[in-house]
């Protein structure tokens, strides 16, 4: 695999769109589509079956996240085949795409980061750290050699906690010298992929929740970590601290601190307590905020007032996680169907029909 890699026609002629410093980007995470649309899954707006990805686009969503997974055994998704094909379709809507490695076969979250089987056998760092970066390489040229190269690449996802552990295990502290090791090699492997194409890649790092990025961001300075263009943030005010009116000051206090730029990549809130199938939905009525009720209204409301907040602060965007995780015969690690139905964009009780959130889109909320 890494000859062919290694062997990719380089030179190829790829327009990216250049990112510009005033752009407010409303974003989507649309990792599942192409799962659950093999498994049956339609979206309707004014009652027309539609393409989602042009729907999105045509709503305002000027960038999609897509998460690669390194060899998923759980799913056949979310490999480098699937990223592929997600990532033409949004660039085919003219999309930016931020593609998410989790340097992981499974979910890379702050209770889990996971090293990949291929390298499980990997007890020696600096051997680690290569394939790190050679696959971080590889991988983007393979997406550059049919004009798939993302505009942004996330150097890991959530890594609140060490990265690449042993599957099973949870460190309760960060040995920064070898986390610091293997960030800065994905790191590089994304800057010396862009510098040999000659094409601009944006580097972000991404971490879960606000006051836990303000801890590791200082942390992250002091052992080296400096090169990167974005500060990703999980914001689901379930899980953190931070209600609404501290957003902006923490937020500008690491734009400010850092000097640079930042988004919520993850977020969401419920339309309906309802649950549509047999799968238990993950946002129950703790995820509610005072005076954001779990209505459809409620919930463009949310988002809406988020993305005002986070410009507040300094913020660039925002970022809401999968929107089209609506109900299939697909199966997950945790049962059939979806976990997320009463929270995407889609009226599951009413043919997947488009609901109000989508106005979060219109960028002329926020000018």
């Amino acid at each position: 695999m890494k000859t062919l890699f290694a062997a990719a026609v380089l030179g190829i002629t790829l327009l990216v769109t250049p990112v510009k410093k005033d752009t407010i980007y409303l974003g989507a995470d649309l990792s599942y589509v192409n799962e659950i649309e093999d498994c049956g899954a339609y979206y309707q707006n004014g009652g027309k079956k539609t393409d989602p990805y042009k729907l999105f686009k045509d709503k305002g969503c000027n960038l999609v996240r897509i998460r690669l997974w390194h060899t998923p055994t759980a799913s056949a998704y979310s490999d480098l085949a699937d990223v592929k094909r997600s990532i033409k379709r949004a660039k085919d809507q003219k999309m930016q795409v931020l593609l998410d490695f989790h340097y992981s076969d499974t979910w890379a979250d702050p209770e889990k980061q996971y090293i990949p089987k291929a390298w499980a056998g990997s007890t020696d760092v600096k051997v680690l750290a290569d394939s790190v970066y050679r696959y971080t390489q590889n991988t983007l040229l393979a997406l550059s050699k049919e004009n798939l190269l993302p505009d942004m690449v996330q150097v890991g996802n959530e890594t609140n906690s060490e990265v690449l552990q042993p599957n099973g295990t949870l460190k309760e502290s960060i040995d920064w010298k070898r986390n610091s090791y293997l960030i800065n090699s994905g790191i590089k492997g994304v800057r010396d992929t862009s510098k040999k194409l000659g094409k601009k890649i944006e580097v972000m790092l991404h971490i879960a929740q606000p006051e836990n990025a303000l801890v590791w961001f200082k942390e992250a300075k002091e052992n080296g970590i400096t090169d990167y263009e974005w500060i990703g943030l999980s914001y689901y005010p379930i899980w953190s601290k931070i209600k609404f009116d501290g957003l902006p000051a923490a937020i500008n206090t690491l734009v400010t601190t850092y000097n640079k730029r930042l988004m919520i990549v993850e977020t969401s809130y419920p339309y309906t307590m309802k649950n549509i199938d047999k799968a238990n939905n993950v946002l129950t009525e703790k995820a509610l905020l005072e005076g954001y009720p779990a209505t459809p209204q409620g919930q463009k409301e949310y988002m809406t007032e988020l993305v005002k907040l986070t410009l507040k602060g300094g913020g660039s965007g925002v970022i809401y996680w999968e929107p089209a995780w609506v109900t299939s015969s697909c199966k997950t690690l945790w049962g059939q169907g979806s976990h997320w139905d009463n929270a995407t964009f889609f009226d599951s009780a009413n043919h997947n029909e488009a609901l109000p959130a989508f106005d979060y889109y219109n960028v002329k909320n926020y000018r």
